[in-house]
């Protein structure tokens, strides 16, 4: 059990406030009996063990603590004396090497300063910890979109001209950064307009219409050559997985189709296809592929004014899946696409780089392939597509017919005019009663509250007024969706007050349940919510967790589970610094960055769903993998198909995020590792205790020291610089922990030019580790300062705002009702409990 029950001083913090009155190191009653009080306690402890770094011009990391006076008046002051308690109750200060202070001597200090900060916390209830007005950001918008009008989003990115949200610490949805522009606004008024349009047209049901194609395959310019004369393009050919850095035969579009379907609709695909040479007389480990699985063909979509459609595309969703038996057999797939869109082939456990694989079957092969007529490429690859026997798929006999509807009019023509679409669009009259009626109760959707009167009327107005000019009813009533999606009310999340019917500072209840929405979906309250908010129904944490656990069980949940990995642990930057090609082919050709964010994300949803201890986080005694990420990790597990399976994990190197191939390739930079990149993203992703930025004095560390013997020297050497050794001193040894693991996460036990990795270190609290096992123990002995620091990034990605000191009690609060709830049902802290303790945290709930 991770969760101990231990006399900390961040627990003893209510007891000593309240018994001020029997302990003399305590804050007396008025500020100047304070600094009496000061001067007679904390200072000299200071003086003996804090002057000698901390002191004087050339105070070490820029604190200076002897010109404290006991006051605490400004939440500078404040920050000053919390960073000093907290580095007692952590053990890190004084140094190790410095003189020590006895348990008595510590516990005296570390007293006063807890009585100190919680006397100026209820003094000064935070006026300045509210969440600042901010607009919704990128997947917000689509979300919202997607639920308001019940649109399918997996083709449509209305967002893709936005300007990049601005991230603060990983965040993407803090109100600081979250501001209007008049590009972004002339941005929004084209995504209504294309919004609109996609949820309102056709106005009727199109017929459905049938394509065949049984020839004429070509796919591009590099293999048609050999096609021409080979298949004679009888027939798509994939050979390349998508991963391939020069693709040949990685996508088979239909050229003959590139204009794609001419509705969004679903979309019926019947094929012939045949899985050949799965048995092949090659190495499966120069293939870089297992000949015991099947092969496996899919279907993603393109468009021919994003780019060649046999190359990448920036939007190109998996459609389908099949997994083939070997030979010829027909195949049916039933997708979704957007107008415009044409349906491509892929092979995702076919080969990589089949450009460079031509030449290199010659030269691992040639006993089994006649000689060419000379060795350049095109008569290589003529060869070995002629003569080789190398793992392929061939499509051919393609009938496309749609689009289908479950069900007409589509829901985002309902989600518009409800039950009057049929007879205004048979009519084409909306008179002005239904339209008023319809656009009051789109806005109140849409705004997530009850519309005025007077917003109504305006969108009433731009409806006349368009009419006026000429506009059909249906435009003029489009014309008005357009400026209501366009408008603050949509774009901009409320937190309007309680007021006069509730507690002071506290959420409206539509507020409130807006704010658990965008916390849990990443989107708009559904009618069940808002039904609840206006009834008054969000009052009290049960009536509140009600929701919560309904919404939990939802889908649309997954954009929690997404949302806030990406912004704690920095999920969303993986690929930004994509790992070499020549160095980690696996990762290409396997597509193991999907599948190391697919991990991470499985295992929070297993911890939430499940209520397991948030501690599984630091530590874990399982994982759930792939195929292809079992083999990264050199897990020898039976898979029997390509899905993600619960994997028992009997050596614990791989427990927990710091085990997982996501986050050690997110702290690597696609070429080799850093021990002062990892260990600074452990200090504040995990812990939440930064250190302070480099002395700008100070020339930075090389970071391509790329596993060089002396990578130990230097880091030593740096730290002899007096200005680095403190914040180094706790970067470094969980850097070196995690130096087993290479730029993709895979365990290595030498660096590639030779020496030995060694993975030990020294916390500054004095307790030594060997490996990245051991650092997980000393971890998992000081979880508090994780639980803490997992509460700040959750209350943090809830509200919109960064934790500042004025919330410490209310965050202190949900840490020991975790604590205390653990420790009563002796189970550790689990994830669905601490997220129950922050929806009803006097954070949560207040603006």
């Amino acid at each position: 059990m991770c969760l101990k029950l231990r006399l900390s001083v961040t627990l003893l913090v209510a007891f000593l406030v309240t018994h001020a009155s029997q302990n003399t190191y305590l804050i007396a009653a008025d500020e100047s009996a304070a600094v009496e009080t000061f001067d007679a306690g904390l200072k000299p402890f200071l003086r003996d063990f804090c002057f000698e770094c901390h002191a004087g011009e050339d105070a070490s990391s820029e604190r200076n603590f002897d010109t404290l006076t006991g006051e605490l008046s400004t939440t500078d002051q404040l920050i000053e004396l919390q960073e000093i308690l907290d580095q007692l109750n952590r053990g890190e200060m004084p140094p190790r090497e410095a003189k020590q202070p006895t348990d008595d001597e510590r516990r005296k200090a570390a007293q006063w300063l807890s009585t100190v900060i919680g006397e100026y916390h209820r003094r000064n209830r935070s006026t300045g910890g509210q969440t600042i007005l901010r607009r919704l950001n990128a997947r917000e918008y689509e979300n919202t979109i997607r639920d308001l009008l019940h649109l399918n989003m997996s083709m449509f990115r209305p967002t893709a001209s936005f300007p990049r949200d601005q991230l603060i610490e990983h965040r993407d949805n803090d109100g600081k950064t979250l501001v209007m522009s008049g590009y972004l606004l002339s941005q929004y008024l084209d995504a209504a307009e294309r919004i609109v349009e996609k949820a309102m047209f056709p106005l009727n049901q199109p017929i459905v219409q049938t394509w065949h194609f049984e020839d004429g395959f070509r796919q591009q310019p590099e293999i048609d050559q050999v096609h021409r004369n080979t298949s004679r393009f009888q027939y798509l050919i994939l050979y390349d997985v998508p991963g391939a850095d020069k693709h040949e035969g990685a996508y088979a579009p239909i050229h003959a189709f590139a204009d794609g379907v001419p509705y969004d609709g679903y979309y019926d695909i019947k094929f012939r296809a045949a899985a050949l040479n799965r048995l092949h007389p090659y190495d499966d480990r120069f293939l870089g592929r297992d000949s015991t699985e099947p092969l496996r063909l899919a279907v993603v979509a393109g468009n021919r004014n994003a780019g060649p459609l046999h190359k990448p595309q920036p939007i190109e969703p998996v459609l389908a899946e099949v997994t083939l038996a070997d030979g010829w057999d027909n195949y049916q797939v039933r997708v979704w696409l957007d107008a415009g869109f044409t349906p491509r082939f892929i092979f995702p456990n076919g080969l990589m780089d089949a450009r460079s694989l031509w030449g290199n079957l010659h030269r691992r092969h040639s006993d089994l392939l006649p000689e060419p007529a000379n060795r350049g490429i095109v008569e290589v690859r003529r060869n070995a597509i002629t003569n080789g026997k190398l793992p392929q798929i061939h499509v051919d006999d393609i009938t496309i017919s749609g689009p289908h509807y479950d069900a007409w009019p589509r829901p985002s023509q309902l989600a518009l005019l409800g039950e009057d679409w049929l007879r205004v669009v048979s009519s084409g009259e909306l008179d002005s009663a239904t339209l008023t009626r319809n656009l009051r109760r789109l806005a109140s959707e849409a705004y997530r509250r009850p519309a005025t009167d007077d917003e109504v009327a305006r969108l009433v107005k731009i409806a006349t007024q368009q009419k006026d000019l000429g506009r059909s009813d249906l435009q003029a009533f489009g014309d008005s969706v357009n400026a209501l999606i366009s408008s603050p009310a949509f774009a901009y999340l409320d937190e309007t007050s309680a007021g006069a019917d509730g507690p002071p500072g506290r959420l409206s209840q539509l507020a409130l349940a807006a704010r658990l929405s965008y916390f849990l979906w990443a989107s708009m309250p559904d009618a069940e919510l808002t039904d609840v908010a206006i009834r008054n129904e969000l009052q009290t944490p049960e009536q509140i967790l009600i929701q919560f656990d309904r919404m939990l069980k939802d889908p649309k949940s997954s954009a929690f589970i997404e949302g806030f990995l990406d912004n704690w642990l920095a999920l969303r930057d993986l690929g930004s610094s994509p790992p070499d090609r020549s160095e980690f082919r696996d990762y290409y050709q396997y597509d193991l960055g999907t599948a190391m964010k697919t991990e991470t994300r499985l295992f929070a949803r297993y911890l939430l769903d499940n209520n397991l201890s948030v501690c599984n986080f630091l530590d874990s005694d399982f994982t759930i993998l792939n195929k292809p990420l079992a083999d990264l990790y050199g897990l020898n597990e039976p898979f029997e198909d390509a899905g993600f399976h619960l994997v028992k994990l009997a050596d614990r190197r791989r427990g927990g995020l710091l085990g997982q191939a996501s986050v050690l390739t997110v702290t690597a930079n696609g070429i080799d590792t850093s021990p002062v990149v990892r260990g600074v993203w452990l200090l504040n992703n995990i812990l939440g205790t930064p250190p302070s930025p480099p002395p700008p004095d100070v020339p930075p560390l090389d970071p391509d020291v790329r596993g060089a013997e002396s990578i130990r020297d230097q880091l030593a050497k740096h730290r002899d610089v007096s200005a680095c050794y403190d914040c180094h001193r706790r970067i470094d040894p969980p850097g070196f922990a995690l130096e087993n693991f290479d730029p993709i996460g895979r365990w290595r036990e030498r660096y590639k030019r030779g020496p030995v990795i060694d993975a030990s270190g020294e916390l500054p609290t004095g307790q030594d580790f060997r490996d990245v096992r051991g650092l997980k123990k000393l971890l998992l002995e000081q979880d508090e300062l994780f639980i803490r620091n997992l509460t700040s990034q959750l209350l943090a990605y809830a509200v919109g705002r960064d934790m500042e000191i004025e919330d410490r009690p209310a965050i202190d609060t949900i840490v020991e009702a975790a604590v205390g709830q653990a420790a009563a049902d002796g189970q550790p802290a689990g994830f669905r409990d601490l997220l129950q303790h922050v929806v009803t945290s006097e954070i949560f709930l207040s603006e």
